[in-house]
């Protein structure tokens, strides 16, 4: 639905996005993650022809960006991160409003704004003042503009931005339920909403791609695993023993006490929860809990955003 190949953007000197190549398939949720200022807005911005590409190519759903703008615009709900809204208009007004710029049959736009409405949550507020909305409300009405003409693909700018925990969860489980009839590319910063929601995330950095990937492959084979131990012996003693096991590529975090808890960073495809279970036991220490768990891609992200930068 989407086929980007060595798309660049330039303003002046600055290489805002520089030869990106990337598909998203029909019915996929794709996270885009970068820090600040990494091209991920421009990048979202030239897919749905806001902004001019200078050189490269871009597709949605069969239309040129180039070419065939009119075509992409037809095809695409685009929610951009600054809730460009009439703050003088009502809800329900200023949705009726969009849906007929969007040459929604007369006959059927008052249906179709009931249903966005209510399927964004905002029915309740429908015939409330724009600019008296919460950040979160506003978040909805745009999300509901972007629903509006059935485009078969999203395109969501941080679309849970200045949301609740309450509202964060059900716009996750909208955005997983709108896959079903939509493809979806929504960027964002809160990573670990990103990995309970997509099912593939591209990592943008210094407007270059620097990992295309699942979330769970990501995670098993940039970073390795952690190991979490909390065992009772001397601070120092407990440090060395386990850095000298091998498959331990570093104790990512230590807090001394009467039980010293560690962090501890597992190369890649090695597990070595037996091995400490042995060096605890020799030792004659205490051990009061250990378990494993995977990378966070918040982790991921630091590690690769952190690498490339460096590379640079």
């Amino acid at each position: 639905m989407i086929e980007v190949e060595h798309l660049s953007k330039q303003f002046g000197p600055i290489v805002a996005v520089d030869d990106i190549t990337f598909k998203v398939g029909k019915g996929e949720i794709v996270g885009l993650l970068g820090p600040n200022g990494a091209g991920k807005t421009t990048t979202m911005r030239m897919l749905t022809c806001f902004l001019p590409a200078t050189a490269g190519s871009a597709s949605v759903a069969g239309c040129d960006v180039f070419r065939n703008s009119i075509g992409v615009r037809k095809n695409v709900g685009y929610m951009p991160e600054n809730n460009p809204l009439y703050t003088d208009m009502r809800v329900e007004e200023y949705l009726r409003y969009r849906a007929a710029l969007k040459s929604i049959p007369v006959w059927d736009r008052r249906k179709r704004v009931a249903a966005c409405m209510d399927r964004c949550a905002i029915s309740d507020v429908q015939a409330q003042i724009v600019g008296t909305l919460s950040r979160g409300y506003r978040q909805r009405v745009c999300l509901a503009d972007a629903l509006l003409g059935s485009p078969p693909v999203l395109i969501l700018d941080e679309p849970t931005s200045g949301l609740d925990p309450n509202q964060i969860r059900e716009t996750r489980t909208l955005i997983r339920d709108l896959a079903r009839e939509h493809t979806v590319m929504i960027s964002s910063h809160i990573l670990p909403e990103v990995e309970m929601t997509c099912e593939r995330v591209l990592i943008i950095n210094r407007g270059r791609i620097v990992a295309d990937d699942t979330p769970g492959n990501l995670s098993s084979t940039l970073s390795g695993d952690f190991v979490e131990v909390e065992v009772k012996g001397p601070a120092k003693e407990v440090r060395a023993a386990f850095e000298k096991i091998s498959g331990v590529s570093e104790i990512a975090d230590m807090k001394e006490g009467e039980f010293n808890w560690l962090e501890i960073r597992v190369a890649k495809d090695k597990d070595v929860r037996d091995d400490i279970f042995r060096c605890v036991v020799e030792k004659k220490w205490a051990l009061r809990e250990m378990h494993r768990r995977r990378a966070s891609l918040e982790e991921v992200f630091a590690t690769i955003t952190t690498g490339s930068e460096k590379d640079n």
